[in-house]
């Protein structure tokens, strides 16, 4: 464990020198610390290992109190999180307090299929598992099912399932289709468990935009704006390590209980996508998931009010222009 710390320190050493070189000109430019504590959601999926393996990063950011809880981001249990790009638009219809600060990612899911599934059209019909309705699973299905013309509530049986989860459902045989997120893309395949039909890192349009955004807690953003901007830097440094390391990464996961096996872990890393936060618009993303939301009936807000209500590009702009190596 010391050794796998100790070298994750020093890739993160190595990373992110430039970025630290410059460190104490760029921090006292900013202003002081509002506040030295910082609490982050504990996500159930590896295509949020930036915010997992950020803190030593955040407590070079100045944060002395770093912590990682359950709860939710609307209600104020917790400060920042990684959100699925779609849910922004459904936490802002319904007036929750949320803040959308930038893309970190493109391409976490993958769409598995059995024999009789072989295109999207073909979940015509066909049995569909998910943990619940309204989950990301559901949303980005009912989105993905909308865009080729099918009716999400009428073509598609919803098999809702905690326990046992859909994945094993569907590597058992008993429902049709299932979209997973890493490590389950990833496990699926090394078993030759179905068959992919869609994979948001390579099939257009779901590759044309993030799939996963840094969001904060509306208030913390508005009353804290230097602490707000620390944590997104630390957040895309952490990215930027993603890219840069992903077995470091993957071990630095698999060693906090994050990830299973490790070889699924760097797998999924060396796929995902990390490496675009600079070159995707965040706006677009939104526009994006927004429109496609409210012709599937989920949302009644217009894309452009969502814009308007529920992001903050300030940081993110200010950010890409120091984080340029």
């Amino acid at each position: 464990m010391m050794q796998t710390r100790r070298r994750f320190l020093t890739t993160l050493a190595l990373t992110g020198a430039a970025g630290f070189a410059r460190a104490p000109r760029v921090l006292s430019a900013e202003g002081r610390l509002e506040t030295t504590s910082v609490r982050l959601s504990i996500p159930a999926t590896l295509c949020a290992a930036p915010q997992l393996v950020a803190d030593e990063l955040l407590r070079a950011e100045g944060f002395t109190d770093v912590r990682y809880e359950r709860g939710a981001l609307a209600r104020g249990d917790i400060d920042f999180a990684m959100i699925f790009a779609p849910f922004v638009g459904i936490e802002s219809d319904a007036g929750r307090p949320v803040t959308v600060l930038g893309g970190v990612h493109v391409g976490c899911f993958e769409l598995f299929g059995n024999e009789t599934v072989r295109t999207i059209t073909d979940l015509k019909g066909k049995s569909v598992g998910v943990p619940g309705l309204r989950s990301p699973q559901h949303v980005f299905l009912t989105v993905i099912a909308s865009s080729v013309g099918l009716d999400p509530v009428n073509d598609i049986r919803w098999v809702t399932s905690r326990w046992p989860k859909p994945a094993g459902l569907f590597a058992e045989g008993k429902i049709d289709a299932y979209l997973g997120f890493p490590p389950e893309p990833q496990e699926l395949r090394a078993r030759h468990v179905g068959q992919v039909i869609l994979n948001s890192a390579e099939d257009h349009p779901w590759s044309e935009y993030f799939c996963c955004m840094m969001a904060g807690n509306r208030d913390f953003v508005r009353d804290y704006p230097v602490a707000t901007k620390r944590v997104l830097r630390a957040i895309l440094k952490a990215t930027d390590l993603c890219v840069r390391d992903p077995p470091a990464v993957a071990r630095r996961l698999v060693d906090g209980g994050f990830a299973p096996r490790y070889d699924d872990a760097v797998e999924a890393l060396t796929e995902i996508p990390f490496d675009r936060w600079r070159d995707y618009n965040a706006e677009d993303t939104i526009l994006f998931y927004a429109l496609r939301l409210r012709e599937a009936g989920m949302i009644r807000s217009s894309p452009q009010k969502i814009v308007a209500d529920s992001t903050n590009w300030r940081f993110l702009n200010e950010l890409k222009r120091e984080l340029k190596t």
